[in-house]
């Protein structure tokens, strides 16, 4: 309790005054969570890419959740601040530009495949179906889905825009996503309601990734141990699942 009172304390004093010397301290405080999830992101990206590259991305991203947070809005720092953490790591591998345009072309080709096989079908197609459809071997299919699974993490963050002009992620699928207003809650709500009714509708696996990845924070090898399945097994099937919410989702939201 002493320690929750002192961070409040210390939020408040923060927020009255902009002192630096209170936003170094509290940079110091949440910087285990910058490299949190920096390394949980490097876990999913090639061996090129450095870790301290990822954390001082994120850095960047943490102090613009100090400097806009309103400790008033009665939601925990941590959750307003890891999603424009990630962003502005991904936002710096895109800087990058280092996925292949062929492997983007190949992303939305796949998403293109699975919303129209989708719509024909009136449910989610299986793997075959999909293989099938682009006249691929299941192998072919299963490579593929490895190759674009960077491509399909950094497009994690695109915006799904709603009538409104609203934007919503699939990182919005977490609980107690920041609303600063009322009008944005509701539109977040309903974005949310959308994303989680589309994601009931995967196939149990698919599912079960989806929740140990971005609920659990658990990385594909770990998932992998849990599943009895191999790290690269689990990344295609995170790669198909995204790319099947991101199809499902828009085409409801276009309507």
């Amino acid at each position: 309790m002493k320690a929750v009172t002192t961070a409040c304390a210390g939020w408040e004093a923060y927020t009255q005054t902009r002192s630096p010397e209170l936003r170094e301290k509290l940079l110091v405080q949440y910087l285990p969570l910058v490299r949190r999830l920096a390394s949980r992101l490097l876990g999913s990206l090639p061996r090129s890419v450095r870790l301290d590259d990822l954390v001082s991305a994120g850095v960047m991203g943490l102090l613009t959740s100090l400097d806009n947070f309103d400790p008033t809005l009665g939601i925990k720092f941590e959750t307003y601040a890891m999603n424009r953490i990630r962003g502005a790591m991904v936002d710096s591998l895109r800087e990058l530009d280092w996925v292949p345009r062929s492997i983007r072309q190949k992303a939305r080709k796949l998403e293109h495949t699975i919303d129209r096989l989708t719509q024909s079908l009136g449910r989610i197609p299986v793997d075959a179906e999909i293989a099938e459809a682009l006249n691929l071997s299941i192998d072919e299919y299963c490579e593929i889905l490895d190759e674009v699974n960077v491509s399909v993490l950094l497009s994690l963050d695109d915006s799904f825009r709603n009538r409104h002009g609203d934007t919503s992620t699939l990182a919005d699928l977490a609980p107690d996503t920041n609303t600063p207003n009322g009008h944005e809650q509701l539109e977040e709500k309903e974005i949310r309601s959308l994303l989680v009714d589309k994601l009931k509708h995967l196939p149990e696996q698919d599912k079960l990734v989806v929740a140990l990845y971005y609920y659990e924070e658990l990385t594909f090898k770990e998932i992998g141990s849990i599943l009895g399945l191999t790290e690269s097994r689990v990344s295609q099937i995170h790669s198909k699942a995204i790319l099947t919410l991101r199809s499902t989702v828009r085409h409801s939201m276009d309507r």
